[in-house]
């Protein structure tokens, strides 16, 4: 086996929602493993804290204050990217909302848009100005980040579990038109990670946490690094031949 393959020496990533959780793991996961990265959320004071840890391993660095759910800062982010970096190779697709936990019944249009416009919208339409990039550099990496919840939906997270099925069938839909220019896409789906965006779905929903716990056959929560070593491995040469995939990092909670 040749671990070099999972050397991201010379790359260039480009994570959003990387400022903290599982964004902020997976980029300085990219960092140790050798590439330049640039990180995109909506609080620039949190990202330089993450482009300044990514610094100190060596590494170059780039915050750019964007909200994923708004198109029009999207080709302004790749634009910046480029200028500072002049490629992107692998486009880290983590920005997400924290679930909306209200009964289908009471769900309205506001809370529906909110969720879509961030989860899928955004991540179609940067997956699209990231692989024009890609295209004219040879090829690249695109990761999604989907969710257990949009293989297995919960109740009171209808639009949160169909926009990560949408996640999932839009990795699909990528990977089938990108192959021909040599750039592969895939999907994380995480289980229940040990992140603030989590913290706040157990304050609305008392014992929950304890009942998850005891579904994981790994009878604890993941940790952002778990998730961040699955982004290495898909942005690597290592996963060559893995394209149109769904990695469901969850601890065995899917088979429960």
């Amino acid at each position: 086996m040749d671990v070099s393959q999972f050397s991201l020496e010379g790359k260039v990533a480009l994570v959003t929602g990387g400022s903290r959780g599982i964004g902020r793991a997976t980029a300085i996961g990219f960092g140790k493993a050798g590439a330049d990265v640039v990180v995109a959320s909506r609080k620039q004071p949190d990202l330089e804290k993450v482009a300044e840890e990514i610094r100190a391993l060596g590494r170059k660095a780039l915050a750019v204050a964007t909200h994923v759910g708004r198109i029009e800062q999207l080709q302004p982010l790749v634009d910046k990217a480029v200028a500072e970096f002049g490629k992107i190779d692998i486009l880290v697709n983590n920005a997400g909302t924290s679930p909306v936990y209200i009964p289908l019944m009471d769900i309205e249009e506001r809370a529906w848009d909110t969720v879509m416009n961030l989860n899928l919208k955004g991540l179609f339409f940067l997956s699209q100005a990231a692989a024009k990039v890609m295209k004219e550099h040879g090829g690249g990496r695109i990761i999604n980040v989907a969710s257990v919840d949009g293989l297995k939906p919960e109740v009171n997270l209808a639009p949160y579990s169909i926009s990560k099925a949408g996640v999932i069938m839009a990795t699909k839909a990528l990977a089938l038109e990108l192959a021909q220019y040599n750039i592969r896409v895939n999907t994380v789906a995480p289980g229940m990670t040990n992140t603030a965006m989590l913290d706040s779905r157990w304050a609305v929903i008392p014992g929950q946490r304890e009942e998850i716990i005891e579904r994981t056959l790994k009878k604890r929560l993941a940790e952002p690094e778990e998730m961040a070593n699955a982004m290495i491995y898909l942005a690597s040469d290592a996963a060559s031949y893995v394209t149109g995939q769904t990695f469901a990092v969850d601890g065995g909670i899917l088979i429960t």
